[in-house]
């Protein structure tokens, strides 16, 4: 591992623990050249996964960019940091099961969506509308009225949607 403060290879774990349910590995580590102190999880990964964008392009699937934009969409909502951590994980284990090693980035905001959907509808909409790219006040309003209708029809959160 390489030591983010010099670039040294030369490091050395001090303490491993279990993380995230038992998810991941936390590993404190240590520089042996500069005595930089840092943080590593290890996580399984079932397989490599290429996200393909709307362009075409091919790129590398980045949980952490998919829990960034899951944290933006919760902020400042009442959601405890396990059931977040419990669905990003949920997404990245369906998002491996059901590809090939590919999948597109329509593919896995329309699976966040769902599940932040059923989660919290306030961070549904957030997300929903950098995803959907809402350009106009109207298309709040449509998709508030789709969640109203729900609630009105008897489909809830709890009930899976």
């Amino acid at each position: 591992m390489r030591c983010p403060f010099c670039g040294s290879f030369d490091t050395q774990v001090k303490d491993s623990r279990p993380a995230d349910d038992g998810g991941a590995i936390r590993r404190r580590r240590v520089c042996t050249d500069c005595g930089g102190r840092f943080t590593t999880f290890e996580r399984v990964q079932l397989k490599e996964l290429m996200v393909v964008k709307r362009s075409g392009r091919r790129v590398p699937f980045d949980r952490d960019k998919l829990a960034r934009s899951i944290e933006i969409a919760l902020r400042k909502r009442p959601i405890d940091r396990d059931r977040v951590e419990r669905l990003i994980n949920g997404i990245v284990r369906e998002l491996e099961s059901q590809s090939e090693g590919e999948v597109t980035s329509e593919g896995i905001g329309a699976l966040v969506m769902e599940r932040l959907r059923r989660l919290d509808q306030v961070a549904y909409v957030r997300f929903a509308s950098v995803y959907k790219n809402f350009n106009a006040a109207e298309e709040f309003g449509d998709i508030l009225r789709e969640l109203g209708h729900e609630e009105v029809s008897g489909e809830t959160a709890e009930d899976g949607g």
